[in-house]
């Protein structure tokens, strides 16, 4: 008897009636999904190994290159393949090197693995360098290395106008 109500229940009237309900929320998630979109940042945008990037690369969120970039990249964290090469600036707040890097890294987080192979300089409040790494450049610690490149160039934009005003002046 309980299988009867159930499809008595069920009936083809129903039945018709609800695949329009599930309709109507479908449009909607997709209005809950571009929302959600900025949430995703817990997977990693992926460069593959045959892909080559020219230009540089913004995210808040995280970043695994396998193949070339030729610019500079910035975001949270930056993962480079063994068979990775990028040439141009790294920011980020961590940073692990397992392939090469031609340029300046900047890093709350930085590590070289044993397959690294770096040359230019490291700014880092952590740093961590496996034996078998390359590295040619220097190594300096800040507090905060992530605000070095916009600190100096807001320091020497005052600097440059300051005196121009003055010439005008009299």
């Amino acid at each position: 008897m309980f299988s009867k109500s159930r499809i008595n229940e069920t009936g083809a009237k129903p039945e018709a009636d609800k695949p329009k309900a599930p309709e109507a929320p479908v449009s909607k998630p997709s209005m809950d999904f571009t929302p959600s979109a900025p949430k995703g940042k817990a997977v990693a945008s992926v460069l593959s190994s045959d892909l080559t990037v020219v230009g540089n690369l913004r995210t808040s969120g995280d970043i695994q290159v396998e193949g070339t970039v030729e610019g500079d990249i910035r975001a949270h964290l930056l993962t480079v393949g063994e068979s990775a090469t990028i040439r141009g600036e790294i920011v980020a707040d961590d940073i692990v090197v397992n392939g090469r890097v031609i340029g300046r890294v900047r890093g709350l987080k930085v590590r070289l693995t044993s397959t690294a192979r770096v040359e230019g300089d490291i700014i880092h409040k952590t740093i961590a360098i496996e034996s078998g790494a390359h590295f040619e450049g220097s190594v300096q610690r800040q507090e905060d290395p992530l605000s070095t490149g916009r600190a100096s160039a807001a320091l020497q934009a005052p600097h440059h106008a300051e005196p121009a005003a003055a010439p005008e002046a009299p």
